[in-house]
């Protein structure tokens, strides 16, 4: 054999091409033939059309409820990641967001938060986690911290329905530098329970660390979204 020759495709792969062209012209919502049919249909056992629908559903493509069928995916929700919020950019995108909080609290910060926050281990710390939902749809599971006093968060919370927002209008603290760190992650046991994806589904996990005005950190958050619905766009501004 030549050292030149190929490697045939895999056959998953090859069926996972004709999906993608299947489905281009559906709408979102529309289920698409079961396992069985889809396998008659292209000659081919049901194990690969299992593996070629799985990675359509792990990049996004397809939908799967279990019990209801599979379907075409609604598209990719855009996060702009700059100095915007979650629900602004959901929004600009004529979606409706919202956030379940699930615990606020103030804690003592632990060795990770403190190097982050610049601040003594054990200095008190607000501590807020929320799942944050599209259309009504949990999308990402959050935990931030904050430094320095806040009195009244809970209520400037609820009433400014922005982090951002609240910590602007309520306390007067501009927010200039963000700094972001994106890794990979597979869902576990409380992702499937807090965001309704399976074991295993791809997730995005975002480290956020905000500063003010004066270069000081105010929020270090932790974020997990749904890797099948999520994209991330990052914008820069090069001087001159």
């Amino acid at each position: 054999m030549s050292a030149e020759a190929v490697a045939p495709l895999p056959k998953y792969y090859v069926l996972k091409t004709d999906l993608v062209e299947l489905i281009a012209n559906l709408a979102p919502g529309t289920l698409i033939p079961t396992e069985r049919a889809l396998a008659d249909r292209y000659g081919t056992s049901r194990t690969t059309v299992r593996q070629a629908i799985s990675e359509l559903v792990a990049e996004g493509r397809l939908g799967r409820i279990q019990g209801h069928g599979t379907f075409v995916a609604p598209p990719k929700l855009t996060h702009v990641r700059q100095l915007t919020s979650f629900s602004e950019d959901v929004r600009a995108q004529g979606l409706r967001p919202a956030a379940k909080t699930l615990a606020l609290s103030t804690v003592p910060a632990d060795n990770e938060v403190a190097e982050k926050l610049t601040v003594p281990p054990g200095t008190p710390v607000h501590r807020l986690e929320r799942i944050r939902l599209v259309e009504d749809e949990p999308l990402a599971h959050e935990v931030a911290h904050l430094r320095g006093r806040l009195p009244g968060f809970k209520a400037k919370l609820e009433k400014a329905g922005s982090l951002y927002t609240a910590l602007k209008e309520g306390y007067g603290i501009r927010l200039l530098d963000v700094e972001d760190t994106v890794e990979t992650a597979l869902a576990g046991p409380e992702e499937v329970r807090l965001l309704g994806v399976e074991m295993g589904s791809p997730l995005l996990v975002v480290h956020r660390l905000v500063r003010d005005a004066e270069g000081i950190p105010v929020e270090w958050t932790s974020s997990v979204f749904r890797g099948d619905r999520f994209r991330f766009v990052a914008r820069i501004k090069a001087d001159g």
